[in-house]
């Protein structure tokens, strides 16, 4: 039996100072998390039953396609990792220390390193496989900059699932059905979403999506164009059109005094930006000698995963000596007659395809002077790389693309071999040949469409729960004083929806009819029943659909209570 006088559900009338995201500020007003340090939360008991109601979901829609629950340690054996290659490479996100015996270990933010080590000691026949393991448990990453609340922590709880199959076939089969069973635990939680292309950053693989819940909190953009979605790290798009000045026979020189940026050379020269070339030196791989020069047009910018992966390896941006020693003066470098690799954007390369004879404004390399009429092919050799960021303004299949921030609330990884072949998870075919397991891997993070849910249904007064993953379905408010009839009436028809099934909170403590509608409110329960003196003397209870708070007309009688809730409940989303 849920009471509030006897439940743990601290309200608070103003936000956290430092809260920006709308879930921060109502989920700690509405009592339902609290900080214990930076990107470290405590659920409470009411935000404690969103999140399990989510994980219900989760596990049954996992475990109807045929996974096995699992539980594996947080704590690991760092060797695991330097196996894979990831110890390195992620950085400091990863939490790493000694135990007494002075061995590495480390503390997962995720598992694959884990389950494809016991795959690798059980597996050793084709017959074997396939098979499918999950589990919820607790991921450790020391986030550089937690934020948002629950969104972005230090600490939270995954599912996370992996596949092992024998071939790629099987591995498409089991992320088909793991992509059908993510689209109804998110059709179940009642949010709005979609499903995008996305890069397997360091996971790995050769093909990810990801699930995104549209929100203005949301730390990811999302590019749409009609069936068209996917991350802007991965997104491609037809450039919105640019027309180029004509070129003559060669570049010719401009004073450009002081104009080191493209926004002060179309102040200064009265032209649009996308006529000009944005250059980006880059060094790779650390390495000093292998400099590369970057071009963009100037209305648009790099998208640094999109980089990486056209140069297959790591860069960093080159220091003003290095570029100052092997291109230009800073400010004004271009691609004409320098001795380092030049990597030009495709839409640079489709604009100038789209106004042939035309040519660009470009960096002179040197000081307060830039080139007009550079025609890339005649006055620079370069190789043709996406890497820009798809902006508005630009179409895909001559659909205009529109983006919009959103919430990551859950990805799937086609991980291929990337972990059984250095853990060794092989497996004998029919022949006898020795094969590598193929894997995927599966993760959503209930926090997140828990706090996804109230980025998208909420309004000024606080939350508006989807009914399948409200702490409380319906609650009863008892108005009057604590010994009132009220009370009394208010007492039967919680035991009576209860009985129905219904998930239910009691508003039984003392206090005046302000704080208690207030609080309701806050708390967001998708249908409130309230008992008032009025109510009862008409043998009726007020009722209000919490999302747009809708009053039902005459509300609902007091005899046969549950059985007036059950036909409206079909009415509240």
């Amino acid at each position: 039996m849920t009471r509030l006088s006897r439940l743990l559900l601290p309200t608070e009338r103003q936000p956290p100072a430092d809260a920006e995201a709308v879930s921060h500020q109502l989920m700690v007003r509405a009592g339902l998390v609290r900080q214990m340090g930076a990107g470290l939360w405590s659920w409470l008991p009411a935000g404690w039953r969103a999140h399990q109601k989510v994980v219900g979901i989760i596990r049954e829609e996992i475990e109807r396609i045929g996974a096995q629950e699992v539980l594996m340690p947080v704590l690991q054996p760092a060797d695991l990792w330097r196996r894979t290659g990831r110890y390195d490479a992620i950085g400091g996100e990863l939490f790493r220390l000694h135990d007494r015996r002075d061995a590495d270990m480390v503390l997962a933010m995720t598992h694959e390193e884990a389950m494809t080590h016991h795959v690798a000691q059980v597996v050793r026949s084709y017959r074997d496989l396939p098979f499918s393991l999950f589990q919820f448990q607790i991921k450790e990453r020391d986030e550089p900059r937690p934020r948002a609340g629950v969104l972005r922590t230090r600490e939270f709880v995954m599912k996370d699932a992996y596949s092992f199959d024998r071939d790629e076939a099987g591995l498409q089969a089991h992320y088909e059905q793991y992509r059908q069973a993510y689209a109804r635990v998110y059709d179940r939680s009642g949010l709005r979403w979609y499903e995008v292309e996305s890069d397997t950053g360091m996971m790995g693989g050769k093909r990810a999506h990801e699930y995104m819940a549209p929100c203005a909190a949301g730390e990811d953009d999302v590019v749409l164009a009609g069936d068209y979605s996917a991350n802007i790290e991965v997104a491609t798009a037809d450039a919105a059109p640019v027309e180029l000045p004509p070129a003559g026979d060669a570049p010719v020189p401009v004073d450009t005094p002081g104009a080191t940026t493209i926004e002060q050379l179309a102040a200064s020269l009265g032209r649009p930006a996308g006529t000009m070339l944005k250059a980006y030196p880059v060094v790779v791989n650390d390495d000093p000698s292998d400099l590369r020069l970057v071009l963009l047009r100037g209305d648009h910018s790099v998208v640094d995963v999109k980089l990486s992966k056209a140069l297959a390896a790591p860069f960093r941006s080159a220091g003003v000596e290095e570029i100052a020693a092997r291109i230009g003066p800073v400010g004004f470098i271009g691609p004409v007659g320098v001795d380092v690799p030049v990597l030009v954007d495709a839409a640079v390369v489709a604009s100038g395809a789209a106004s042939p004879g035309g040519g660009w404004l470009a960096g002179g390399n040197a000081t307060d002077v830039h080139l007009d009429g550079v025609v890339p092919g005649r006055d620079f050799a370069y190789e043709t790389v996406d890497v820009r960021a798809v902006a508005v303004g630009d179409t895909v299949d001559g659909r205009p693309v529109t983006i919009e921030p959103a919430i990551e609330v859950g990805n799937i990884f086609q991980l291929m071999t990337r972990y059984s072949e250095p853990l060794g998870a092989t497996f004998l075919d029919e022949d006898g040949n020795e094969q590598a397991v193929v894997m995927g891997s599966y993760g959503i993070g209930p926090a997140r469409i828990v706090a996804a849910a109230v980025e998208q249904f909420h309004d000024d007064r606080g939350i508006a729960w989807p009914k399948a993953i409200a702490p409380f379905e319906i609650e009863v408010v008892a108005l009057g004083k604590p010994d009132g009839p009220e009370l009394e009436a208010a007492e039967r028809i919680y035991a009576e929806l209860q009985a129905a099934g219904f998930d239910v909170l009691l508003e039984d403590r003392a206090g005046g009819t302000g704080q208690k509608l207030t609080d309701a409110e806050l708390l967001g329960a998708p249908l409130r029943l309230t008992v008032g003196k009025r109510g009862l003397a008409d043998g009726r209870v007020e009722a209000q659909i919490r999302r747009g708070s809708e009053d039902v007309e005459g509300g609902l009688p007091l005899d046969g209570v549950a059985d007036a809730v059950r036909d409206l409940w079909e009415r509240v989303p």
